[in-house]
């Protein structure tokens, strides 16, 4: 048994909202000596710079934050922090392998899928657009090649049919965070599992291009589902009605078939907007439209005449 465990040094490098559970359980569970994030970059309305959220973390916990804008050429910080231990969640940089061989634990990071499926910087998206029926998270050592490094742990997380980006998101961080804690004693032990990956059954889930935020409506209704869920809200997918950009935040599948043209609107009532398909009528119930407010279908409503939609094509 490693005495005083909770005293080793751990520095922490991660950004979004993802890698804030995994965080706040690092602080209250260990020493974290610094976090190192992204550049604070996304503005709020007013056009006012916003901390990343692992940084606004950090400085509640009075732990300092370093932000470097290039990782490969600005790292002696980090090692002037002496880690025992580098622990990443999201962090959204190469890491150079300067620092992965410095920590005496190694360079361990929490990955949003089942390794060796869907690699890369989008794993949660690409799992639902693909209609995966499980995902989970992957603690796993550090290597120069993406998501290539040796698994410690893994734990599975069902996706259901209607579950969206935000809800498996929010469950994968959570999940994510525990796992990391109940894995770290044995790291810190030497007592881990260390499973080479099998290469031959690698995916990828890089992060989402332009044009896979495009919904064709002349896929299969289900194909169309898994994209409006694997990108809602953000980024979001979208089409174009009237030259207007139409973003899509929830979907259903209806028994309901069309003869009509994919992507034209059936119908539009509380219930939601009916759009045909290469198949099955999908049901929309959350939007928003260019230029306007983002509505649940019931307040939409309210304010448009369904004249002005229905047998106008979505494309």
């Amino acid at each position: 048994m490693v005495k005083d465990m909770k005293d080793k040094r751990i520095v922490f490098m991660g950004t979004p909202t993802f890698a804030v559970p995994v965080l706040k359980s690092l602080i209250e569970n260990y020493n974290v000596v610094l976090v190192v994030s992204q550049p604070d970059r996304e503005k709020d309305r007013k056009g006012n710079i916003l901390m990343t959220p692992t940084k606004e973390v950090a400085l509640e916990n009075n732990i300092p934050v370093y932000q470097p804008l290039k990782i490969k050429e600005e790292y002696q910080t980090i090692l002037d922090y002496k880690p025992d231990i580098i622990i990443t969640c999201a962090y959204g940089q190469i890491i150079p392998d300067i620092i992965l061989d410095y920590p005496k634990y190694g360079c361990i990071n929490v990955h949003g899928s089942l390794l060796p499926k869907l690699r890369g910087g989008a794993p949660i998206h690409h799992a639902i657009i693909n209609g995966d029926k499980e995902t989970g998270i992957t603690i796993m050592y550090m290597a120069s090649k993406m998501d290539a490094g040796d698994i410690i742990s893994q734990k599975s997380l069902k996706i259901e049919e209607n579950d969206n980006l935000d809800y498996i998101y929010n469950k994968m961080s959570v999940l994510g965070s525990e796992l990391l804690i109940d894995t770290l004693p044995s790291i810190f032990n030497k007592t881990n599992s260390r499973i080479k990956q099998d290469e031959s059954l690698v995916t990828f889930g890089f992060n989402i291009r332009k044009e896979e935020e495009k919904i064709d409506f002349d896929k299969s209704s289900t194909d169309i589902h898994n994209r409006i869920r694997g990108l809602s809200s953000i980024p979001g997918a979208y089409a174009m009605l009237d030259n207007k950009r139409v973003k899509i935040y929830e979907s259903f599948i209806t028994d309901k078939v069309s003869n009509k043209e994919p992507g034209t609107i059936i119908d539009i009532n509380k219930d939601g907007m009916y759009v045909a398909t290469k198949d099955r009528i999908i049901k929309i119930t959350d939007l928003k439209i260019e230029g306007k407010k983002r509505y649940k279908i019931q307040d939409f409503i309210n304010g448009v005449k369904k004249g002005d939609y229905i047998n106008k094509k979505l494309i």
